[in-house]
């Protein structure tokens, strides 16, 4: 999907006021049926199949929290298929609502900014509960996954839950990842879809469980690997590019350790730097076409990137400093191109984004990221790493050395446990010490 574009100079960009607030409407039949109906060829056309399991125990006008693993644009259209004719309210990224809030209100959705303390969701999701008496469906990983597993989860959902006091239910799809990979958005391909909607905490079990106990179970259900879905269940994935755009998170080379170099085409996967070279096979492996098969599973690869960035960053060498394009996002009407500037990362510093004839200074720091916006193609404009505030969301587009945008986002995540490691350590150790 594309989105509206206006070159505007930054301190008009600036002036601009921000959207205003507004109660999540209350869905009714018409929209639910609209949308329903507006989302049937999608799934004919991808083989959907969808199952509920235990959902007999939910009230027919019983609110919910449905959490929803996220892989794709599709997933809403298979939450508006599976869950009519239930009355429920999604929350979305603000910026999806550039040009489309007229139809994204009266169907339910209302905005959040991802990855930023956000009281005013809370109270928008409790006036769904109460005030609606709507459930509500949410994208806990907040971005699409780009390796098909899933993303890292904020840490104070268990403690949402518990807050709540609602049922819990959860959908779970495979299939919509392969289906259009963030990795790629070229087109789609021919893979079959399936869910399940599963109706997973009553009320009393949430109250009677642990933050702990509630993660676990969260977690479990989240712990899907579509490429491994793909592979157990012998689906075959023809397409002539479905290796295309593979190197924009699998960007260093497991033989050479190149960075920066990894690139793809059609059905294969390539170092530029040593000329090493696999095939995304039909089922879903990566085969060498010469020598060892460092990771057959890309998964696996992704990882291995990220324990690479942890390392990096335990020994003092991680850190970027590259020239960009940078973006705005101040209202619904477009994202606004306000110049270019520089955007450097490093653990202690966190993010540091300038530019625009030195107008713009903006920090980040790294102890209030648990995760951050870092997404290939994005909004089919280029490879982004999304920042910002309660205000104001900034947008920075590499021109130079465009992997450090998915390593960027490892490094956030890493740098964020490790600080949250020495943290329980101290305390570890102050409990020893009292003992």
């Amino acid at each position: 999907m594309k989105i509206k574009t206006i070159t505007k100079p930054y301190e008009e960009v600036m002036a601009i006021e921000s959207p205003k607030h507004f109660k999540p409407y209350k869905t009714n039949i018409f929209w639910q049926t609209l949308t329903k109906l507006i989302s049937q060829p999608a799934l004919i056309n991808s083989h959907f199949e969808g199952k509920k399991t235990g959902m007999e125990k939910l009230g027919k006008d019983e609110p919910a929290l449905i959490l929803m693993n996220h892989s794709g644009f599709t997933d809403f259209e298979i939450a508006y298929s599976m869950l009519y004719p239930r009355k429920f309210n999604t929350v979305a990224s603000i910026e999806t609502f550039m040009g489309l809030d007229w139809i994204m209100k009266p169907i339910g959705i209302f905005p959040t900014r991802k990855y930023i303390a956000d009281l005013q969701l809370i109270r928008d999701i409790k006036y769904c509960l109460t005030k609606n008496k709507s459930s509500v469906l949410m994208f806990p990983e907040a971005v699409y996954t780009l390796d098909g597993t899933s993303v890292t989860l904020p840490e104070t959902l268990a403690k949402f839950v518990k807050m709540l006091g609602v049922p819990l239910c959860t959908i779970i799809t495979h299939g919509v990842y392969l289906h259009v990979p963030a990795y790629g958005y070229v087109e789609n391909r021919d893979v079959p879809i399936k869910a399940e909607l599963k109706y997973l905490l009553s009320p009393e079990q949430i109250k009677a469980m642990s933050l702990d106990e509630i993660k676990e179970v969260i977690d479990k259900e989240f712990s899907f690997d579509d490429f491994r879905w793909q592979q157990e269940n012998n689906i075959e994935i023809d397409e002539d590019f479905r290796a295309a755009g593979l190197h924009k998170i699998l960007y260093k080379c497991p033989h050479c350790k190149a960075e920066s170099r990894m690139n793809s085409d059609g059905t294969h996967l390539f170092c530029e730097a040593c000329g090493k070279k696999w095939e995304l096979t039909e089922h879903g492996f990566l085969k060498a076409t010469n020598g060892e098969t460092e990771f057959d599973h890309v998964p696996d690869w992704y990882a291995w990137e990220r324990e690479c960035v942890r390392k990096e960053i335990i020994d003092g060498t991680y850190g970027f400093d590259v020239p960009c394009d940078i973006m705005v996002f101040m209202d619904w009407k477009a994202l606004y191109k306000v110049g270019s500037g520089r955007l450097s990362h490093n653990p202690e510093e966190g993010f540091h984004l300038t530019g625009c004839d030195g107008k713009l200074d903006y920090r980040q720091s790294s102890r209030s990221m648990y995760t951050c916006e870092a997404i290939p193609y994005w909004y089919q404009i280029d490879d982004v790493i999304g920042l910002g505030n309660n205000k104001v969301l900034y947008y920075a587009f590499p021109t130079e050395q465009k992997e450090v945008v998915i390593k960027s986002k490892l490094a956030v995540e890493e740098t964020f446990k490790l600080i949250n490691e020495k943290k329980r350590a101290k305390i570890a150790e102050k409990v020893e010490k009292a003992e």
